[in-house]
């Protein structure tokens, strides 16, 4: 079964940049989709973006367009998730996630949906301050 390990985050200033890795621990992370959400108390569990085993098809929710991205590198079996120009709203619990379905971010119509994605990291707090 397939173990995600997040690494990253922490407290960071508004306007910075940040990086989150997400390993697998077991298996060969080359052949998994890979999304990330993000969540605040209180509220749902928000898909940011998602990128296709090969790394050929990504989608993004509209509001992180432009500011983050998700590069992912099979040979160090790692994806990436990089935000730039860091505001308070993006202080939230991260998490990466994949699906145990072939093809997941290539079918959705939009950002990463919650429902679609069987196995998860451990999460990552980002506290974005002044």
């Amino acid at each position: 079964q397939l173990q995600l390990v997040q690494s990253g985050g922490g407290l960071v200033h508004v306007g910075e940049s940040l990086t989150l890795s997400c390993a697998s621990s077991r298996l060969s992370l080359r052949h998994y989709d890979v999304a990330w959400f993000r969540q605040v108390p209180g509220k749902e569990r928000e898909g940011l973006l998602c990128i296709s085993m090969g790394g050929g098809i990504t989608k993004a929710a509209g509001s992180v367009k432009g500011r983050f991205n998700i590069p992912r590198d099979n040979a160090k079996n790692t994806v990436t998730l990089s935000i730039n120009n860091l505001k308070y709203e993006d202080t939230a619990v991260y998490y990466c996630a994949a699906p145990a379905r072939p093809a997941t971010c290539a079918s959705e119509g939009g950002p990463p949906i919650r429902g679609l994605y069987d196995y998860w990291g451990q999460g990552t707090q980002v506290t974005v301050s002044s």
